[in-house]
């Protein structure tokens, strides 16, 4: 689910993650892809809850089906284990005028790892950028703002675009400390 916004530059289609899609493409399963697509990932602490989710989701709507279908043809499910590679980019900032600048310029990878993968790995429940804009430079409501953004909806660009747009008003209300 979260290494699919690596793998696909634009969201494409109506399901926001792979098990959503193969639901309701190799399933044929429309109906259950809708209901994994909306298991949001934003809206739980851990990887085990994530799961917890998406399993609770598939039982209550293998029980409301009357018959089960087989599966004849299609694609199985490929559970895969990812495993994050730190690699400094050597950009490093330290106001909200040098954040908006690197943005811009780093790889959507960085965006991933501070935005998408900081809640899960550190366990705080919020991403990177907003830990440092509410304890580094005493922002507490854009901090607030940005760890609203939720990266789920579309594809990570679109989610540089949020972030970017925040630095832009934040900014503008002349607070580029």
């Amino acid at each position: 689910t979260h290494s699919f916004f690596l793998r696909h530059k634009f969201v494409a289609g109506p399901y926001p993650n792979d098990f959503a899609t193969w639901a309701a493409v190799h399933v044929r399963d429309q109906v259950l892809g809708e209901r994994l697509a909306m298991v949001d990932p934003a809206h739980v602490p851990d990887l085990e809850a994530l799961r917890q989710e998406l399993v609770a989701t598939v039982d209550e709507h293998l029980r409301s089906l009357q018959i089960v279908p087989r599966i004849v043809s299609g694609e199985p499910f490929e559970f895969v284990r990812s495993r994050i590679v730190e690699i400094p980019t050597g950009v490093e900032v330290r106001t909200l005028a040098e954040l908006r600048q690197a943005l811009l310029e780093v790889d959507v990878s960085a965006i991933y790892f501070h935005l998408v993968e900081a809640r899960m790995r550190l366990g705080r429940g919020q991403n990177d950028f907003a830990a440092w804009l509410e304890h580094a430079l005493g922002r507490p409501e854009l901090a607030t703002r940005v760890r609203a953004i939720n990266p789920y909806g579309g594809s990570l660009e679109r989610t540089r675009g949020r972030l970017l747009q925040l630095c832009d008003e934040a900014l503008a209300q002349g607070a580029g400390r």
